[in-house]
């Protein structure tokens, strides 16, 4: 089953010339948009634990429960291979302590999901020493979120483990229960993965999942020597929830055969088709709303 129905806060934060909102006015956006939770971008300009002391926690969470926003999950930002070329800077550390502090900033807030990245492949180690790194990273935040009662959650974005079937096994080796898959369609759809299949086996290990689509746009280099393109990688466009190349109805379908019953966050990460003004920001986050309300109904009302 569909869980509740959450704004990611980035939407709003200005990162791709879109509007921006204070985080404040954020939350109260969201609720007037009808979201039943808010996902928070955990740094600047939002909150980033370097601001949000004990004042700071409690009038946010004021905010939070003025507007009836139930469902809190902060979306962390990590890369536990970073630097590996200099192993005297304690990187894995300071991010066990940085995810440390979210979950407790989660807690504060009255949340209970984190989401972390794993990290980007460097070339200067082998793959299994990164895999067993990223491992051992993940292993020590859920230990110490779960005194806070709080449950970490890999997105499938960084090199390591962006695959579903990696994704599946990291989770299994780092073994903890409150360590668990935000799986998301974006990456496999762009791999050319069978995402039925894929949201089927994750579906039990996933405790959320964010979702934004896309146009591709594909982009040519022309060589004068020969007088024709090189075609290049495309790029991608955000568009309105099913606008776009993902099939975000059978996706969730899949998920929940799977065992999937967590919360679902709507996101803007990218450039957008129609601009980034507050109507057009607040009329895509609509539109998803109208979605996953009608995807909701169609699972619940499908037989056993």
């Amino acid at each position: 089953m569909i869980g509740p129905a959450l704004l990611h806060s980035v939407s709003y934060a200005g990162l791709w010339g879109q509007a921006f909102l204070p985080v404040e006015e954020f939350l109260d956006k969201a609720a007037a948009l009808g979201y039943q939770g808010v996902m928070l971008m955990a740094k600047r300009p939002h909150v980033s634990v370097v601001d949000y002391g004990p004042n700071e926690r409690a009038r946010l969470r004021a905010r939070l429960e003025k507007n009836n926003l139930q469902t809190v999950c902060l979306a962390g930002y990590t890369n536990f291979t970073a630097d590996l070329e200099h192993a005297d800077i304690p990187h894995r550390e300071i991010q066990v302590q940085h995810i440390t502090e979210l979950a407790r900033l989660a807690h504060d807030l009255g949340g209970r999901l984190v989401r972390v990245f794993t990290g980007y492949e460097a070339a200067s180690h082998s793959h299994s020493s990164q895999w067993n790194l990223v491992v051992g990273a993940l292993k020590e935040c859920a230990q110490r979120a779960a005194e806070h009662d709080v449950t970490i959650g890999v997105q499938n974005h960084h090199d390591i483990a962006c695959s579903s079937e990696a994704l599946f096994e990291l989770i299994r080796s780092v073994g903890e229960p409150n360590c668990k898959a935000m799986f998301d369609a974006w990456a496999p759809a762009l791999h050319g993965d069978d995402l039925i299949q894929s949201a089927r086996k994750m579906g039990a290990v996933t405790v959320h999942t964010t979702i934004a689509n896309y146009v591709r746009l594909r982009r040519f280099h022309y060589d004068p020597a020969i007088v024709n393109f090189d075609a290049k990688v495309p790029s991608l466009l955000a568009v309105p929830i099913e606008e776009g190349f993902i099939n975000y109805r059978a996706f969730l379908q899949a998920l929940c055969a799977g065992g999937f019953a967590g919360s679902v966050a709507y996101e803007i990460c990218s450039p957008i088709r129609d601009g980034g003004s507050l109507e057009t920001l607040d009329r895509y986050a609509r539109s998803f709303l109208e979605f996953l309300n009608g995807a909701r109904h169609e699972i619940e009302m499908e037989p056993e």
